[in-house]
């Protein structure tokens, strides 16, 4: 059976332009400025079909991202509204991991269907969040919403790779964190892959070099492997917190700034 296909969008919420790129990547080249600018945009990504909508990760809260010293530009729901989704339509969601950034405003989402990895929640609320390290990366407040959430019955667990509604896909990739997923999506275009943290930047993936948040530099390079696998194609890959995705595809509509089509064709745009 064919798989339907879906609109695809990177929707911004946040910025910082402040970022450096050190902060982005870890092995530097000689004669590569290690201090220089590398600007991080913060997204949440919808998955439009003629009968349903997927948010894939639901952003953070001003206080959360003023507290971690980046900028929030807009919630997520009004980013949604851009393209003419409300909180009633999302039936799914897929948190790609629960970091910060990714796992805020569940509660925004009612009636949605929460969908994660097993290996993730485990990690967030295990043993190791007895190191400061590990936890760093993770929200206090955020993980009680998810306890909330699994006791009322509304988190789907997922083991690997599994379907999520019919021809969009979760893969199990790991590296950023344990349980860290990627999208793949059918588009009119081609499958699409929403990497989100699995790659940050394009940069990341062509010259293999893993952005410094992780737990296995092993299996971060095998994530970008498996990304360009499921992938049909370079310009079909889309980095978590890259401002050129927003350069490389279409407006959704004009004065739209922070809203990308990403299942049109993009554009060539110089890095």
């Amino acid at each position: 059976m064919e798989s339907p296909e879906y609109r695809v969008f990177a929707l911004r919420y946040g910025a910082n332009p402040r970022r450096r790129r050190f902060e982005n990547v870890i092995f530097q080249q000689s004669g590569d400025c290690h201090d220089a600018s590398m600007p991080m945009d913060f997204f949440v990504w919808a998955v439009v079909g003629t009968d349903r909508v997927v948010l894939v990760d639901t952003g953070s809260g001003p206080g959360t991202m003023t507290a971690r010293g980046h900028d929030h530009l807009r919630p997520p729901l009004a980013a949604l509204a851009d393209i003419g989704v409300g909180a009633a339509d999302v039936g799914d969601v897929i948190t790609t991991h629960l970091h910060w950034d990714h796992a805020g405003a569940i509660d925004d989402f009612p009636h949605a269907r929460l969908h994660i990895q097993r290996a993730e929640l485990a990690h967030a609320t295990g043993p190791s969040m007895d190191s400061p390290f590990l936890r760093r990366p993770y929200d206090r407040p955020q993980l009680t919403a998810w306890l909330r959430a699994l006791y009322d019955g509304r988190v789907a667990f997922h083991q690997g790779d599994d379907e999520i509604v019919p021809g969009v896909s979760v893969h199990h990739v790991g590296g950023h964190t344990p349980g860290m997923q990627v999208v793949r999506v059918p588009t009119g275009r081609g499958w699409v892959v929403l990497a989100s943290d699995a790659v940050h930047y394009y940069e990341n993936l062509t010259a293999e070099n893993p952005f410094p948040v992780l737990v296995s530099t092993i299996d971060y390079i095998e994530a970008l492997r498996t990304v360009t696998r499921l992938a049909d194609g370079p310009d079909h890959i889309i980095p978590g917190h890259d401002p050129l995705v927003l350069r490389r595809f279409p407006r959704v509509a004009p004065g739209l700034d922070g809203a990308a089509a990403l299942h049109l064709e993009p554009a060539a745009v110089s890095a």
